[in-house]
């Protein structure tokens, strides 16, 4: 079998003459499947067509010529319509044994068994499909599949050329949506901004995909990636963030990507089957968009977008278009609108015009998310079909804490917007004057409130917010955002940086938790590939501690950035004691190692567990007396309490933190560590929500540790309470559960005043 690039030049060989000839669209169609069946020994090749949102039978061979201009198929029925509604290809050994498949008597395609079928793209949208079929029962080969996207990306011009498809019904603004609209998404970076709608860059439509010198194209894609490079090089240098921080390290991982061999490689193959410059280049990002949707690891999947970031980019550089919304510049208050963005191209725009972002794809896990907060620009990802119900220049209202935004909102929409975003500062100047106000309640309990953090940018916020302290440092973003391992030296930078912003606050490590969902592409993880349950699976301490060179390095950084002060670590997942002596071991052993060098060490060591597996609760009374602190992750130990997968929107809202069984569990757990010396912490997301903090203060919690935004809105809620009121009616409720435990609680605060919003 000859390789995909000489099988493609093959037919693109003989479709050049068709291309050239002075024949109809038509008769170019019927000549086209006619060369590809030949070329690939099939039996069938069709082209099926959008016309008037139908998918249309335009040429075939193979098929009955009756039912060319008569079978059509609307996008997602049948075969052909499943490969238009994905954008995706399919290869089939047995066509009826798929569950879109759908007959067609007309085409008399009984008899045929194999089916393969790629889509012809244009925009991002397809407007066809082209596909063979063979009798003999046969997935087709790579190299046919590969000829047949390549050939599809010359039909995409001959088609439009020709006009043969409706072009504005498959990509562009339905003219139903001109009125309000209402998008929801996820939010990634919380906050409220309005703004008129730019588009981060249009489409640079490929007019000429077949090449007359192929060296001429290779040379062009060679220039364009020196200039590319260059511009990516300068914009690293003059990023706004300092040297050392996570987004330094993102642009790194960035500028991996734009010289990575393997991907310039692919573009010479493609120039090689006969494409100009700037086909080769969409042909292999088309080939990217393809594989990311089978990519189930959610930051592989972000690392591609930043490659198919680079190449939207290197698309403009060879085609002469550099121009983005960033170059020309935003001349009034902007919400920017893209399907995806990399991070360098975030840098670009002026801050003091850039609002916020929407995102069609996007996830929390992203580049591009870190840079946004950074920049403190709201951001809201997953909008499905956002393109198409958004035009340039309407107006936006982001509302990045509720997850949606409004477009070309009434003018009543806009002042009740305009007066919460009023109230939203109003409340922010509030809580800002309790920046240095003691958190105690009425009657005289001191609540510690933390803030968590993983990211140096975090930590200013402690000075702003008037947080005791942080209650949680995340160590493993230091390890997502960085292209490889970060090397000790650079370990000890940050968390001596960290130390020295808190000054006197204390700030506890969480040791790396990586696995699971945070899995990193540098570091090998065999044992735990394929996991069906990443979440109880291979992570957090298991690696830590089966990585033993990782976590010795990470215990060294420490110990170095603590010589002088008080180190409070604390280790992810425990879930026997032996794990958290084992993990102990290591800090001790390094600590002995640099006691021998004569190093300056930490005045104190404090050391600690994280409580989310529920079965470490069994054995507290073995573990509390080597224990400094316990902190109880809400987040991982609801989900296991209930086996219920957080990241699975059918169970996000189906158990209640206030659940008698998860109050009930944390109450035993207080119990349990009475009478050690033994702080305990509650340290997620259900502790910054203020119903929550109630029932959580009422079970005998004293520290809380929650993202800064909550920190102000907690320290005044904590201000209104009566400790003894409010524990004596939890304990009570604990007795005897009432039916619905979130209600009785929120009519016990609206009962004494307190706002629970």
């Amino acid at each position: 079998m000859q390789t995909a690039v000489a099988a493609a030049r093959t037919i693109l060989t003989s479709l050049h003459d068709v291309m050239a000839s002075r024949s109809n669209a038509q008769t170019k169609l019927n000549t086209v499947v006619e060369v590809i069946g030949e070329s690939l020994n099939s039996e069938v090749c069709s082209i099926y067509l959008l016309r008037e949102g139908m998918l249309e039978l335009f040429a075939t061979r193979g098929l009955a010529q009756e039912a060319v201009h008569v079978t059509r198929m609307a996008i997602g029925e049948g075969l052909v319509g499943t490969i238009a509604g994905n954008v995706d290809t399919l290869n089939l050994a047995e066509a009826t044994a798929h569950p879109d498949f759908s007959y067609r008597p007309e085409t008399g395609e009984e008899k045929f068994h194999s089916f393969a079928g790629v889509p012809i793209v244009r925009r991002e949208r397809a407007v066809g499909v082209l596909c063979v079929q063979h009798v003999d029962p046969r997935r087709y080969e790579e190299v046919e599949i590969e000829a047949l996207q390549t050939v599809a990306m010359v039909l995409s011009e001959l088609i439009a050329n020709a006009d043969l498809v409706d072009e504005d019904g498959a990509w562009g603004l339905s003219p139903s949506h001109t009125g309000v609209e209402r998008l929801s998404g996820l939010t990634l970076v919380k906050g409220l901004a309005s703004g008129v709608a730019v588009f981060h860059q249009p489409r640079i439509p490929i007019e000429h995909t077949m090449a007359d010198d192929t060296e001429a194209e290779r040379q062009r894609v060679y220039l364009a990636f020196d200039k590319m490079r260059e511009q990516i090089e300068r914009m690293a240098a003059q990023a706004e963030f300092g040297v050392g921080g996570e987004q330094e390290e993102v642009l790194e991982t960035y500028k991996m990507f734009a010289y990575d061999e393997g991907w310039s490689r692919r573009i010479n193959e493609a120039i090689d089957s006969g494409l100009t410059a700037e086909a080769a280049i969409e042909r292999v990002q088309q080939r990217t968009r393809m594989r990311m949707r089978q990519i189930d690891d959610p930051l592989l999947a972000d690392r591609m977008h930043d490659l198919e970031d680079l190449s939207n980019r290197l698309l403009r550089t060879v085609s002469g278009q550099l121009g983005t919304a960033a170059t020309t510049g935003l001349r009034q208050d902007a919400i920017l609108i893209a399907r995806n963005l990399g991070p360098a191209e975030l840098l670009e725009y002026d801050k003091r015009r850039l609002k916020g972002v929407i995102l069609e794809e996007g996830s929390l896990t992203a580049h591009v998310v870190i840079v946004a907060r950074a920049m403190g620009v709201p951001v809201l990802g997953r909008v499905r079909g956002l393109r198409g119900l958004v035009r340039e220049g309407d107006l936006l209202l982001l509302d990045g804490d509720e997850g949606a935004a409004t477009v070309r909102p009434t003018p009543a929409l806009v002042e009740a917007f305009e007066a919460r975003f009023a109230r939203s500062r109003e409340k922010q100047l509030v809580y800002a004057a309790l920046r240095d106000v003691e958190p105690r309640t009425l009657d005289g309990t001191r609540i510690n409130v933390l803030m968590n953090a993983g990211l140096r940018d975090d930590v200013p916020m402690l000075n702003l917010t008037g947080a005791d302290g942080i209650g949680l440092y995340r160590t493993e973003f230091q390890f997502l955002v960085s292209a490889t391992l970060p090397a000790r030296e650079r370990q000890t930078r940050l968390y001596r940086e960290v130390l020295d912003a808190a000054g006197s606050r204390p700030v506890v490590f969480r040791t790396v938790d990586i696995g699971g969902d945070k899995a990193l592409p540098y570091l090998r993880h065999d044992d735990g590939d394929g996991e069906e349950n990443p979440a109880m699976g291979w992570r957090a301490l298991r690696v830590g501690l089966a990585r033993g060179g990782l976590m010795k390095a990470q215990a060294r950084a420490l110990l170095e950035a603590a010589a002088g002060r008080t180190l409070n670590v604390m280790f992810p997942m425990v879930s026997e004691p032996w794990e958290f002596d084992a993990a102990k071991a290591v800090f001790e052993h390094q600590l002995e190692y640099l006691r021998k060098r004569k190093r300056m060490l930490p005045e104190a060591i404090r050391y600690g567990a994280m409580l989310e597996v529920p079965a470490l609760a069994e054995v507290l009374d073995i573990l509390a007396p080597k224990l400094s602190f316990l902190s109880i992750g809400t987040n991982d130990l609801t989900q296991f309490l209930f086996a219920a997968d957080r990241a699975n929107p059918k169970l996000a809202e189906r158990y209640d933190w206030l659940s008698p069984s998860i109050l009930r569990f944390l109450r035993r757990v207080v119990k349990s560590v009475e009478g050690y010396n033994v702080d305990v912490t509650v340290c997620g997301e259900m502790g910054g929500r203020r119903l929550e903090a109630l029932a959580l203060m009422g079970l005998g919690i004293r520290r809380l540790s929650i993202t800064p935004v909550a920190v102000g809105p907690l320290k005044e809620l904590i201000r209104k309470v009566h400790l003894g009121e409010l524990s004596a009616a939890v304990e009570g409720w604990l007795i005897s559960p009432p039916p619905d435990m979130r209600a009785a609680l929120a009519e016990w605060a609206s009962g004494r005043g307190i706002d629970l919003d």
